[in-house]
């Protein structure tokens, strides 16, 4: 048995916008529908049954269902999404509550969304009424959710939508999404004994050449550290997102034989390569995201137990990883990928929406029942 810490969180996540169902209000919503998703906004007591041995819960509250305009906010939103965590809080599953998962509200997206820097009051607000109706319901907060992943598909690239597109409009997103996040841990804190964090998504940068090298350590520098840099006085922990490899061969990417379902690497010492360079911020860690689409289910198990063993090697390495998050308890809407690739320890059944547990559903299950992997 390879054990892990005691009072170690063992846990997996969603989002709102991919599972919920019923969301029309965002930016998402006219050019990448969900429609009903996996209808977890009506079924999620079911879905919590899930959980069984797992100890935290990680999912994003929906700005466009609780402001879907501008300063009207829905008391019917705010009452589901209390609803929704006393629900978490009587199986005794702490939570961990993302204010921005990708999405944004209509109006906020008309304002020119996060290229204006005026627009940053907006969130701040919302996140400061979530902070009212919630903070006794609440373990931890995480502001944003991946930055600089949607800042990039959002605003460099024409991937997901965005108002504007562009070096400069990227550059200004990514300015205004650390003053916001460094506004809403200040504000919190004036205002609640709180954890606040931020999740990002970090690479594992590795090159062959000495030239590869140098451009794994810049690519490392400006994705990995960066935007981590210029928050680090305003963390409480740090929610790391573990998900690619990116090998360097002669300046291209060289291709994996070991690849998901959407040609994705799959290098399991990455993540602790990643934990590793995040030691140096000297604050709790916990892996937000870590998964693979999958959708026999024939990786998933093999994945998860390699990861945790190099998890496990971090931990043992001095690295303070409290929680492990799977992404993700079922499946959902993969943003512009759409139903087809399959994260979930729970496979959906999208004719009919039933659910049903995966071989690496009880395998999970086992390791967060014996806090370590047989």
């Amino acid at each position: 048995m390879i054990k892990f810490p005691d009072n170690f969180l063992w846990g997996s996540a969603i989002s709102a916008y991919q599972v919920e169902g019923g969301i029309n209000k965002s930016d998402w919503s006219s050019l990448f529908p969900a429609d009903q998703a996996c209808d977890h906004y009506n079924r999620y007591e079911e879905d919590f049954d899930l959980l069984e041995n797992q100890k935290v819960f990680r999912f994003s509250i929906e700005w466009s269902r609780i402001e879907p305009s501008e300063g009207e906010f829905s008391e019917k939103e705010i009452e589901h999404y209390r609803n929704y965590l006393k629900s978490l809080k009587k199986r005794g599953i702490k939570t961990m509550v993302t204010l921005h998962h990708f999405t944004s509200p209509t109006w906020f997206f008309d304002k020119k969304s996060w290229t204006k820097s005026d627009n940053v009051q907006f969130f701040v607000r919302f996140a400061l009424r979530m902070l009212e109706e919630y903070h006794d319901l609440v373990d931890f907060w995480i502001t944003i959710n991946e930055p600089l992943i949607y800042c990039s598909k959002s605003f460099l690239v024409k991937d997901w939508p965005g108002p504007s597109k562009g070096v400069f409009a990227f550059i200004k997103a990514v300015r205004n999404q650390i003053k916001a996040h460094k506004a809403v841990y200040k504000a919190f804190h004036e205002r609640k004994d709180v954890e606040v964090g931020l999740s990002k998504n970090n690479q594992f940068f590795q090159g062959v050449t000495f030239v590869d090298k140098i451009v794994c350590s810049l690519s490392r520098y400006l994705w990995n550290r960066y935007f981590l840099n210029q928050i680090r006085k305003e963390m409480d922990f740090i929610g790391i997102n573990y998900y690619f490899h990116r090998k360097i061969k002669f300046l291209r990417k060289k291709k994996s034989d070991n690849v998901t379902d959407l040609g994705w690497d799959i290098c399991p010492e990455g993540i602790y390569w990643v934990l590793m360079e995040n030691k140096r911020y000297n604050l709790p860690i916990y892996i937000t995201e870590n998964g693979l689409a999958d959708s026999k289910d024939e990786k998933r198990i093999s994945f998860i137990r390699d990861h945790l063993i190099w998890v496990k090697k971090a931990i043992e390495d001095q690295v303070d990883v409290k929680g492990y998050c799977h992404w993700s308890l079922i499946d959902n809407f993969e943003w512009d990928k759409g139903f087809n690739p399959r994260f979930g320890l729970v496979e959906i059944d999208y004719r009919d929406l039933s659910r049903s547990k995966r071989p690496s559903f009880s395998f999970y299950n086992e390791i967060c029942l014996n806090n370590g992997i047989k």
